[in-house]
Order: structure tokens, then sequence, then C-alpha cells
């Protein structure tokens, strides 16, 4: 809106308002308005919450004969009983609001992270709302989360084979006569592609359609269809990996806020051809307009971390994580980058993993034991991951085989670091550029 109003205001030669022209002060402008908005808006949607008591009901708790872990154990829990949940809705307005101030609307690349978020957050918002209303735990049904999930991954997939705005102009290198120094030379014209980045290859740009080499003239169609299906599976799975993540205050925002960062940069670097061409990367015409939503995706995550960080003053909910979940991933596809997610979102796929491996271990190994009951195998004391540090061994019923920390991890600590292993990959993933 206010990028239209100013650029008719230039147009009248009315003094400064050729500033909103510069995508770097665009992006500056939607990361302060996002970080005010959450942190005005967070402490009226806390307490409208809190009002409508979309909170669990506090249970009451007897701390006779336990020890002082065991009664900050308790207390803790019932701490978090009475914290409101559902509070994604900040993130979201604070996405979504100065996007639509500042963004180009007419932006491809814009309207399909405005949709993504608006859509997964609708999903994470169903699920919390079960929860809360219904008083049903289980919350929406994963097949109707899947589908969903499938659904977004389609509509990405599709808008990027089918409109005409989103193109590549492939990068290539040449040796320059006479020296070892090489050249980035980039086609004449632009066009659509199933190209991705794969990281540490010297010429790191990958064709899909290369893949089926074997259906002749057929092969790019069947390069698109497959790369709709790898958009499902990282939506799906990155969306999931952001869920599990928000177990303890703050870490799944905070987490987001460090990946948001490094593909604000990539995207950035993308968009800007002479950028581009000194790292050797495929330009997409268009996608620097993505800076400016990613300015307001970490603006709105660190505002709610305001509200968020221990303890916690509001939860997030599905609402939230999955909408981060989702955007990550789309985000990381629009600019031919999915390729580094495992890299990139290394917290989000460790959490995953823990799961996967500690279901599939236990269902292998139970049995019955000499009372009848089934035990199995746990290789961690609790699943996801950050619960495995905050779980004493004497807790866990069964044998499982990582035994430590002997000793807790408070949550704020297991946050700080948790955040300091997704700097180090955010910097990783940057330095796969150069690193070839």
């Amino acid at each position: 809106m206010f990028y239209y109003l100013f650029h008719w205001l230039e147009q009248l030669n009315v003094p400064g308002a050729g500033m909103f022209a510069y995508l770097t002060f665009r992006a500056s402008m939607a990361f302060i308005f996002a970080l005010l908005c959450a942190t005005f808006i967070g402490k009226r949607i806390i307490r409208y919450l809190k009002s409508r008591q979309i909170l669990d009901t506090p249970r009451e708790m007897n701390f006779g004969g336990l020890s002082d872990d065991q009664i900050f154990e308790q207390r803790e829990k019932m701490r978090k009983s009475q914290t409101p949940t559902m509070g994604g809705i900040i993130i979201l307005i604070s996405i979504i609001v100065p996007c639509l101030l500042i963004g180009v609307l007419h932006n491809i690349y814009m309207i399909l992270m405005l949709f993504t978020t608006i859509f997964m957050g609708c999903i994470g918002f169903l699920d919390d709302y079960i929860k809360v209303f219904r008083k049903n735990k289980d919350g929406l049904s994963g097949r109707y989360k899947v589908f969903g999930q499938v659904g977004i991954g389609l509509v990405v997939g599709l808008v990027l084979y089918f409109s005409p705005q989103v193109v590549i102009i492939e990068n290539t290198t040449k040796h320059t006569k006479n020296s070892n120094n090489e050249e980035v030379v980039y086609t004449s014209k632009a066009e659509k592609s199933t190209q991705t980045t794969i990281p540490f290859f010297k010429n790191n740009n990958f064709d899909y359609a290369d893949l089926f080499g074997w259906a002749g003239d057929n092969k790019q169609l069947l390069g698109w269809i497959f790369f709709v299906l790898i958009t499902i599976f990282i939506v799906t799975a990155t969306s999931n990996g952001a869920n599990l993540t928000d177990g303890i205050d703050g870490l799944s925002a905070g987490s987001s806020a460090i990946m948001g960062v490094a593909l604000g940069i990539l995207a950035y670097v993308s968009g800007n051809i002479n950028y581009s061409g000194y790292l050797n990367v495929m330009f997409i015409p268009g996608s620097g307009e993505l800076l400016v939503f990613a300015a307001a995706f970490i603006g709105a995550t660190i505002g709610f971390l305001w509200y968020n960080s221990y303890p916690a003053q509001v939860f997030m909910g599905d609402t939230g994580s999955l909408a981060l979940g989702g955007i990550i991933a789309v985000f990381a596809i629009i600019i031919h980058k999915e390729l580094l997610i495992p890299i990139l979102c290394g917290v989000f796929l460790v959490e995953n993993l823990s799961v996967i491996i500690q279901t599939f271990v236990y269902k292998r190994t139970k049995k019955p034991n000499a009372n009848g009951e089934m035990v199995g195998l746990r290789v961690f004391k609790k699943t996801p991951l950050h619960h495995h540090y905050q779980t004493k061994g004497e807790n866990v019923a069964g044998p499982y085989l990582i035994k430590r920390p002997v000793k807790t991890i408070h949550e704020s600590k297991l946050t700080i670091r948790f955040w300091l292993v997704g700097l180090m990959l955010a910097a990783l993933t940057l330095l796969t550029l150069k690193i070839r």
C-alpha cells in the first residue's frame, strides 16, 4: 500500500518519496513495523486469550513429601497449564500487516508467501481450536493436517510452474584465456526451470528434469511433477519439525528468527544480479522482494519472544508453529534453495528424527515384562530431543540408551544452547555459497 502511494508521490516530485524504491529501506521498515506490531498487540491478545480461558485448566497439586527438584517441576507444569495458547496469531498479524503496507503486492513471490502464511496459520488455528474448545487433546486429525500440507505444496508447485513471473537466469562459468580466473556468465534470456542449488558442489546447479533423461521430450514435465512432490515433502517435514520444536519457552520462535535471517540474505543475493554473479548462483528476477517478507518474519518472531521467552506469558500453539515451518519451507523452495533446508533447519531435523528413531526402536523392541506390561527399549529419555535434556533417568519407564546428561538442563539455558546451534547452522548455510 505505502509502496504504491510513495511511488505516486515520487512522480509528483515530493521530497523523500523515492526512499520506498529502495529494497533495503523497505525491508528495514518492515522489520521495525513487525517488531513494534508484535510487542504492541501482543499484550492485548494475551489479555483477550486469558479472558476467554484459552488455556489448559490448572490442576490441584500436592507438594507434600516431594524433593525441591520435584516441587520445582510440578510448579513448572502448573505454570504452563495456566499459560494462554494460540499466541501464534500475534506472529501472523505481525507478518501480514507490514507486508501488506510495505511490500510490492503484485509480486508473485510475495503473494505466495502471504498465501502460505494465512493457509498454514488456518490449519494450525483449527488444530488449536479443537484442542481448546472441543477439549480434544489430539486436535485436528493427522490426515487433515497432512491434507492441508499437501494442498499448500501443490499450490506452490503449480503456481511456480504456471506463473509467467517465475523464471530464472541460469549462471555458468568460463575460464579466461591465459588465466586461471573464472568469469560468471548468465544466459541471454530468463526461462522457467526446475533447477535447484546443491551445497558443496562447484557447479552447484542441478535440474530435477535431468533425472528423467530417459523420457525424452517429456523429461521437463516429469521434472516439474517431481519438483511438486519434493515441495510437498519439504513443507510437510519442515512444518512438523517446527511443531515438535515448540515444546519449551522461546525455542521455536528464536530458532525460526535465525533461519529467517539466513533466508533473507539468500533471497537478497538471488534477486540481485551483481551479488548473484559474484557468488556464482542463479539469478531469480523479482525474488529480492522476499527480503521485505523475511524482515517482517524476523521482526514478528523476535517481537513474539518479548512474551514467549522464559517464563512464557503465551504459547504460539499450532497456529504459530505450523505456519513458521510452512513459511520457512516455501521460502526456501521459491529461491531454489530447498536442498539447504537439512542444514539450515538442522534443529527442526533432529527434533523430527529423534521422534522417528524413538518410535521405531520402541515398537521393534517392546515385549511384555514379568507383570505383563509392554516395555520396550528407548534411545532417548524422552522425545522430542529437547525433552531428553529435561528428563531425569529415574523418571523414565524402562531402559534407554543415551544416559547423558545425568543432570537436567534448565529450560532457559537449553533454549539458548539450541539457538547457538541454529546460529552455527545458519552460518554454515551461507558458507555453502562459497565452499564448493
